[in-house]
């Protein structure tokens, strides 16, 4: 049995334990955040193949041509040569820059050759993939101090004593306008152009200029100076990678493979990429128990794929814990609080990841909130406001009510009802969300009977209504 075959039986038994027991999930942490160094070379060709195939988008041109190459190599006494590329444009990363780093790791682990490609060239363009405007260029000092935090950030996923590193202002910086124009006369407009957000932007009348075009064949270029086995990138990199196919075919070079990953949903459940811009994301420099609360904030649904993102598991054991949540042997909480200790075990070890859930616990999980200091809204003054206006205006626990909005279309806004028998949580819809706040209280009182504490919940924030 490889060694990933003994990690993962050791980690299935543990899955089908009681996941409510904290004994259990520190074992289950242990073992996965070792697996995150484990040594993966005694896999076979096709094994390895599979493994990075399954967090993957695509492999083009396929699965088994990336086997067929990771055997050639072999016979050769090399492993292949991976390449991703990195433009530091912001000082700020969050767990969905983390995702393509996971992969080039088990490539690492795998025993290939890993080069990082430092865009220091290309930042000054600005990658225009699914922009709806040209990005501002960035100054060298810019890309040194980003470069600098991006490193830092990211360095819980990837061991980069084992990387090389190489800018590509090497070999873009002296190319010649006339080997430009040479390599240009073999590269289709058409195929530029196929791109969708460049499509869109002409289509609203935006326009492109001649440095969002040149784009991709800078980034294909850097293939060709490194003679690269497999590029990775994101979906919305498809294109791009494809350009550095077409232009080793056009230095007579084995074009590359391509490998994309999937772009991570944030964790509001809008279906919008996790971005700063939109404040769905988890910054890699937050606090263990914010990054926590986070994680056990995103609708259920999300929990599958960010187990594919981010944690070691592999699919047989996701399907484990799946199945057991479908057969109601395991609760969709538990199985978030694993979620939530895997990502803040791969930031801050196994020991912050089990404090952050005794906090959360403690918190979020006790039978009254009566100690737990909490905002309080005067309905007297705020009941004919929405909750959404409440969230947003009021508490500020949202950004805006249409944030607050869809925060109840993901049911993750409710109404807890506590008395001295305990407390009943009453789903919040957008329909009762854009209600008058004072009005759903009384119904929710009334149904109830009594004269129970009412508190209002968005997420894992807290207030009490009065």
């Amino acid at each position: 049995m490889t060694r990933l075959g003994e990690s993962v039986a050791r980690a299935s038994e543990l899955l089908a334990q009681d996941l409510s027991s904290d004994s259990t999930v520190q074992q289950l942490l242990t073992e996965t955040k070792a697996r995150r160094y484990l040594d993966l070379s005694d896999l076979s060709a096709k094994e390895q193949a599979e493994l990075i195939a399954s967090r993957t988008v695509e492999v083009l041109p396929g699965v088994a041509k990336l086997a067929e190459r990771i055997e050639a190599r072999a016979a050769e006494g090399k492993g292949l040569h991976i390449k991703l590329g990195i433009d530091p444009t912001a000082t700020d990363v969050h767990l969905g820059h983390a995702v393509p780093l996971i992969i080039l790791s088990r490539f690492q682990r795998l025993g290939h050759d890993v080069t990082l490609i430092i865009g220091d060239f290309t930042a000054k363009i600005g990658d225009p993939s699914g922009r709806t405007a040209e990005r501002p260029p960035l100054t060298d000092e810019d890309i040194a101090q980003n470069l600098a935090t991006y490193r830092e950030q990211v360095r819980p996923f990837f061991d980069f004593e084992k990387v090389s590193f190489r800018q590509n202002s090497e070999w873009l910086a002296p190319y010649t306008f006339p080997e430009l124009l040479g390599l240009l006369s073999q590269v289709p407009v058409s195929q530029l152009l196929q791109r969708e957000d460049f499509r869109n932007r002409l289509a609203a009348g935006s326009g492109l200029t001649m440095t969002e075009l040149l784009y991709p064949i800078a980034q294909g270029l850097d293939s060709v100076a490194l003679e690269c086995d497999v590029e990775l990138g994101g979906a919305d990199q498809l294109l791009n990678l494809q350009m550095g196919r077409k232009l080793m075919e056009v230095h007579r070079q084995k074009p590359q493979l391509v490998v994309t990953m999937p772009l991570i949903e944030g964790t509001d459940g809008t279906g919008a990429k996790m971005s700063k811009s939109k404040g769905n994301y988890v910054g890699l420099s937050a606090p263990a128990d914010d990054v926590f609360g986070k994680i056990m904030s995103v609708p259920d649904r999300l929990m599958e794929p960010y187990l594919k993102a981010w944690t070691e598991w592999t699919d047989a054991e996701i399907a484990l814990a799946v199945s057991r949540i479908e057969d109601r042997s395991l609760h969709p909480m538990d199985l978030k609080k694993v979620l939530a200790g895997e990502v803040v075990a791969a930031l801050y070890g196994v020991d912050a990841a089990m404090t952050a859930r005794a906090g959360f616990i403690a918190q979020f999980s006790r039978k009254s909130f009566t100690d737990v200091e909490t905002p309080v809204v005067e309905l007297s003054e705020h009941g004919a406001e929405p909750a959404t206006a409440v969230l947003s205006k009021v508490l500020g626990f949202q950004p805006s009510a249409s944030a607050a909005r869809r925060v109840a279309k993901q049911n993750g806004l409710r109404l807890v009802i506590e008395s001295d028998g305990g407390q009943e949580a009453v789903v919040l819809p957008e329909a009762e969300a854009i209600r008058p706040l004072g009005e759903v209280v009384a119904e929710a009182v009334a149904k109830a009977g009594g004269t129970p504490r009412v508190y209002l919940k968005a997420g894992r924030k807290l207030a009490e209504l009065r």
